[in-house]
């Protein structure tokens, strides 16, 4: 739950609160009216500080009765991506003493108060929300209240509010135990979702995609007992809405690598594997929350990839659900191969726009390591737009290359197309090319492949490893332009 917010447009006479941050805009000098200033000038004395140094290295200090205050200074030059990461920083120290009140003071022009309050207060939501934990003792405690000074426009905030509460929705997702969200477990937390927010929900099973012959999607989930897989799709709709778009998120719930099993060290976190998944829902969450005129169609596929007499296995050949046969090369490969007949049901339906996401590739993390996420997709428009988005929202993404030629690597002599290669090379590019095969009626679509989805240190405005990369940047991707 969220953190309730007050907010003041101005500071009181006298503002003393336990916890206490304070943003400025990077000057030569202090401001007049800086709370607690002459503190800030002493710390900044002992540590033969320039004034302008706060915009790289914040401070904090206790004040007389007991309190915590933290400085800093915001440097309007720098991208959002950096200022985020800064407000992280800083709040993080106040927040390590887990506050159930929090003033936050911004001062400047009204455009840097604004912006300075909107990187605060959802810094606080973000970081300051209880996901869940199974220690015997939780000693955490929830933030309660923001009281927010220096900006006047509350229901300015109501937007970031919804994007905050999609972020904790992907990430307690993602950092459920595996034996906490299997795909029938996930299926049902889904459908007590729609029903509280009214969205429309339809699930195929495993008897219906068989029946359907969505072989890909079969061969993966039929390791598994029980067969709990399934294909779920769900659909928010506005009336002014101009657009539709597809939100196509890879479900995997446990990874074991199937038969191609993968060692201990690779297998560890790969109930994390169904993040794509969390991130389309959370999506979902905020835009359906903020009232977005856009019709949306999420389309998630659960399943897990188990080692079993029943798993699929190499060599083996399956037909997807738009009849395109494939050879199975590695087993571990399965997150393609779900997708695929996923993105074949969300493209028959025509949507404008479709985003598909996944933690797909481990050549994507050696490609960029954990810090940006790779986008490809079959409009260069489209791409470019991405990448734009992503330097707007602070979610960072790199493009890279869908060359038809690439396709050569996946020619197979038994079946339409192998599914991957052995040898691993440019694997994040081969895999979009298989991927393309299944996106039908020439449908724009982007491939999110999620390599930032987990970040040792936090990333960006997130504290937290597991940051919910994906739901600030798909909200400005799916808004109408």
């Amino acid at each position: 739950m969220l953190a309730s917010l007050a907010v003041f447009p101005s500071l009181p006479d006298e503002l003393s609160v336990p916890h206490l941050l304070v943003l400025l805009p990077k000057s030569d000098v202090l401001p007049d009216g800086v709370p607690h200033g002459e503190l800030l000038a002493a710390v900044l004395a002992r540590r033969e500080m320039k004034a302008d140094e706060l915009a790289k290295s914040p401070v904090s200090a206790n004040t007389a009765d007991g309190g915590l205050v933290c400085w800093a200074m915001l440097d309007a030059s720098k991208d959002i991506f950096a200022r985020q990461t800064q407000v992280r920083k800083v709040l993080q120290t106040l927040l390590d003493e887990y506050p159930q009140k929090l003033a936050i003071v911004v001062l400047g022009d009204e455009t840097q108060r604004q912006q300075a309050a909107g990187l605060a207060v959802y810094g606080a939501w973000v970081n300051a929300a209880l996901l869940p934990q199974r220690k015997k003792k939780d000693e955490r405690k929830p933030l309660k209240r923001i009281e927010l000074y220096g900006v006047a426009d509350n229901a300015a905030f109501a937007a970031l509010q919804a994007q905050a509460a999609g972020n904790l929705l992907c990430r307690e997702l993602t950092i459920l135990p595996p034996n906490e969200l299997t795909p029938g477990l996930y299926r049902e937390r889904v459908r007590k979702l729609a029903v509280e927010r009214g969205w429309s929900h339809e699930e195929f099973d495993m008897a219906a995609l068989r029946g359907m012959g969505a072989g890909a999607f079969v061969a993966v989930a039929q390791g598994s007992e029980p067969e709990d897989a399934a294909i779920v799709h769900l659909s928010y709709r506005h009336p002014d809405a101009q657009q539709t778009v597809a939100l196509v998120g890879k479900g995997i719930c446990f990874d074991t690598g199937g038969h191609n099993l993968k060692p201990s060290r690779y297998m560890h976190n790969m109930h994390e594997d169904m993040n794509g998944s969390a991130v389309a829902l959370g999506i979902l969450l905020a835009a359906s929350q903020q009232k977005l005129a856009v019709n949306l169609d999420c389309w998630l596929a659960l399943a897990q990839n188990h080692i079993s007499p029943k798993a699929y296995k190499q060599n083996d050949v399956v037909t997807a659900l738009n009849g395109t046969t494939i050879e199975i090369i590695h087993t571990d490969a399965e997150g393609r191969m779900v997708l695929a007949d996923t993105l074949t049901l969300a493209s028959r339906a025509k949507p404008d726009l479709m985003i598909d996401f996944a933690t797909l590739t481990g050549s994507m993390a050696t490609a960029l390591g954990a810090r940006y996420s790779g986008v490809l997709g079959n409009r260069d428009k489209l791409v470019q737009r991405a990448v734009r988005v992503g330097k707007e929202t602070g979610e960072r993404l790199c493009a890279f290359p869908l060359d038809e030629d690439y396709e050569a690597e996946l020619d197979s002599k038994i079946a339409d197309i192998k599914q991957c290669t052995l040898a691993g090379e440019a694997d994040h590019i081969l895999a979009t090319r298989f991927l393309q095969r299944f996106v039908e009626h020439d449908t724009p679509w982007l491939h999110i492949d999620l390599s930032s989805s987990r970040c040792e240190g936090g990333l960006g405005a997130v504290v937290a490893d597991v940051n919910g990369f994906g739901v600030g940047w798909g909200l400005a991707m799916v808004r109408a332009d």
